[in-house]
């Protein structure tokens, strides 16, 4: 069988919010470990229901974020990107990403600038588009050409909420996203209006239960089911779409893009 994507994803084992690195952390807030790791093996499972392969990398006692695959690595055409936490309490994630990435056969490089994975560099057809702002360097978007080989178009972020690029952007094929515009700067806005002109825009309540940290396959589009807005858009531009429920997980800024980094050998 032929899987249509290859994801990596890591078991919340050790979740929980006992810091605030981001605006959606609330330390003094109740959670629950167990609900989010049947939330996460609800999403696991949804992807697996859809042909995707799905890899497991072993979460690590003492890393509660470990859960947000997507911030290992950026990995193209078989090369993996290692990552630099802009925080202490994840860095200790980088080397565990990187050493899953060698044990299987990619070709790493530890960056020299801070760069998030995923969560700020999201392939989009031939093109990266790479967030900056509040967690990855701009400094690390020329890093990030030269080792993976796309062209990069910088995207600058300016609303705190939306600390990862990934929050406020989805790519939903090679052609399209769909986006909050007022998550960057002016700039920013104009240079997306121009590469994607047919872009769905989200809505800010869609935006506010992380309705854009999706992952599509270029046919299904799987997201929170709260983003009731967004997946009636995206519904009528053609796509399927899947609500998950990620609330649990989103008490850490995390949704079903957070926790999926997908594999591009």
């Amino acid at each position: 069988m032929t899987f249509k994507r290859r994801y990596l994803m890591c078991r919340p084992t050790h979740f929980a919010v006992t810091y605030r690195i981001n605006p959606w952390m609330d330390p003094t807030a109740p959670y629950d470990n167990a609900l989010a790791i049947s939330q996460w093996e609800n999403l696991r499972q949804t992807f697996l229901g859809l042909g995707h392969a799905v890899e497991l990398i072993d979460p690590l006692p003492g890393l509660p974020d470990m859960v947000f695959a997507a911030n290992g690595a950026t990995v193209v055409d078989g090369r993996a990107l290692g990552v630099q936490f802009r925080d202490a309490e994840r860095a200790d994630e980088a080397p565990a990403y990187a050493a899953w990435f060698r044990e299987n056969g990619f070709d790493v490089l530890e960056p020299k600038h801070t760069n998030e994975g995923e969560g700020d560099i999201l392939l989009a057809g031939d093109v990266l588009l790479a967030g900056t702002g509040f967690r990855t360097s701009h400094a690390s978007h020329a890093e990030t050409q030269e080792f993976l080989q796309r062209p990069v178009i910088t995207l600058q972020l300016v609303d705190p909420a939306y600390y990862h690029l990934d929050t406020a952007l989805c790519v939903l094929d090679e052609t399209n996203i769909a986006y909050l515009p007022e998550a960057f700067s002016p700039g920013s806005q104009a240079v997306l209006r121009q590469l994607f002109p047919n872009a769905i825009i989200a809505t800010p309540e869609d935006a506010a239960v992380l309705g854009l940290n999706a992952v599509s396959d270029g046919e299904t589009v799987v997201l929170a089911e709260q983003a009731t807005h967004l997946a009636g858009a995206l519904r009528a531009a053609g796509y399927r779409t899947i609500g998950v429920d990620m609330s649990e997980l989103r008490k850490a800024g995390g949704g079903p893009k957070c926790c999926t980094l997908e594999v591009r050998r």
